[in-house]
């Protein structure tokens, strides 16, 4: 038997990215936590610093940054007693900024 064949689509991307790329998507595909990601383009922030920036309560923050977390987007330093927040994925600021774009007309 041969190799499976990838379906491949414009740009390269075969179905397999696709998915990885759309599970991603489907992660951020919040408002609370695209606004959270943009704020963590900006700087590492801690569960309170979003609370006071966002002006929404703590385990609403809390709540959102799990899926985050479980995709590998954020990742959480636990240093000092406190839990500081920051990208694990660099190019998610690229992304925002081009969510920005997008809209910004």
């Amino acid at each position: 038997m041969g190799a499976a064949v990838k379906k491949m689509v414009p740009g390269g991307m075969d179905e397999d990215r696709a998915e990885k790329l759309a599970e991603v998507l489907r992660g951020m595909a919040h408002p609370l936590r695209l606004r959270m990601v943009a704020a963590l383009c900006e700087s590492d922030r801690t569960v309170t610093d979003l609370t006071a920036m966002l002006g929404v309560r703590q385990s609403a923050v809390s709540q959102h940054l799990a899926p985050l977390r479980l995709l590998g987007l954020v990742s959480v330093d636990r240093t000092g007693g406190k839990a500081t927040y920051s990208l694990a994925e660099p190019h998610l600021r690229t992304l925002v900024d081009c969510l920005l774009g997008c809209r910004n007309r």
